[in-house]
């Protein structure tokens, strides 16, 4: 063996877990914390009203928060009608800051209120994207996140026509995948970790490994999209283990917490690529026929999918209250 090969292999091995995953999959910050996006050097980064709030709760963060308040407070606007302006600012100043961190895309969530609301929900992007243009963002920087709700599918198909391009969030199921495509959407994240939190409280015992049912539902996902060259990117999200993104490496993209990456990054141990699209292509699987009818009657037969989605968009709701009431302290 040449010397100059050796030295690869042993350069190779002294790659950290996350340094290997970054080798076959994308990785994605999912934190508002400027701070950890700089020590991790992530390709994207993806934020929510809950992870906008919980930044702006850090003493290092009041001064953007003070900054759009001093701005916004001109807008002449006055009430609800205030709060959500400033709201939409703020999440757009977490999302420009990031991409001053980050080469790739920052992904900024609509109001989960507007779930099942297809022109509420093109409405509210359409501004988002406004306000990134304002600010000198180009659109293909962005993507905006809507939950996997017919509605919410509805409504990013007609935002990927406009050129806005759009992450479909609260994904549990392959129905919704299938749908997604169909729309064209840009990307997906189906959520691992809310899966997993399901069927472990509802069977009452611990998965790890491919048997994890979070696992399980994003290889089916990737399985029948690579077969059938559907190029929508597969993100998978909401880890509870560095586990579970071990065996998802290979994805196309993959979300991780600050506290997951670090883990990753403090193994040597090597990383196998798990997820393969030629293996996918001689998976022996059928194409989804769907229309509303099926759609909806899909995810209702799936419980834990349907009970999910709910749950998330409620969860999601009342972050977006919660840093509402918080803004709304502020201009008192």
């Amino acid at each position: 063996m040449s010397t100059t090969v050796t030295e690869e292999l042993k350069t190779e091995t002294k790659l950290n877990q996350l340094e290997q995953l970054k080798k076959f999959t994308k990785v994605v910050a999912d934190t508002a914390d400027f701070e950890s996006i700089k020590d991790f050097k992530p390709q994207d980064a993806t934020t929510n009203p809950s992870l906008v709030y919980a930044a702006t709760q850090k003493p290092e963060y009041a001064h953007l928060v003070d900054e759009v308040l001093a701005d916004r407070k001109k807008s002449g606007l006055s009430g609800q009608a205030q709060i959500e302006d400033i709201c939409d600012h703020l999440l757009v100043q977490f999302g420009c800051d990031i991409l001053q961190i980050v080469p790739g895309r920052v992904s900024t969530e609509t109001d989960a209120r507007l779930s099942y609301d297809v022109e509420g929900s093109i409405n509210k992007a359409r501004r988002l994207i406004q306000l990134y243009e304002e600010r000198k963002i180009p659109q293909e920087r962005v993507l905006i996140k809507i939950a996997s709700t017919w509605e919410g599918l509805n409504a990013a198909e007609q935002l990927q026509k406009e050129g806005i391009r759009c992450n479909l969030t609260l994904m549990f199921s392959l129905p919704q995948a299938v749908r997604a495509a169909e729309a064209k959407v840009q990307l997906i994240s189906p959520f691992v970790g809310r899966i997993y939190d399901w069927y472990k409280k509802e069977y009452k015992r611990d998965y790890t490994g491919p048997e994890d049912p979070g696992v399980q539902s994003v290889k089916e996902i990737y399985t029948y999209y690579k077969k059938f060259d559907i190029p929508t990117e597969i993100m998978g999200a909401s880890f509870r283990n560095i586990g579970q993104i071990r065996e998802l490496a290979g994805c196309d993209c993959l979300t991780i917490s600050p506290e997951l990456m670090k883990e990753l990054s403090e193994s040597i141990e090597p990383l196998e690529r798990k997820l393969d699209p030629e293996k996918s292509k001689s998976a022996k699987i059928d194409k989804l026929e769907l229309d509303e009818k099926k759609f909806r009657w899909l995810l209702n037969e799936n419980a834990m999918a349907y009970e999910k989605t709910g749950e998330g968009i409620r969860k999601f709701a009342a972050d977006v209250v919660k840093l509402e009431k918080f803004v709304a302290s502020k201009l008192k």
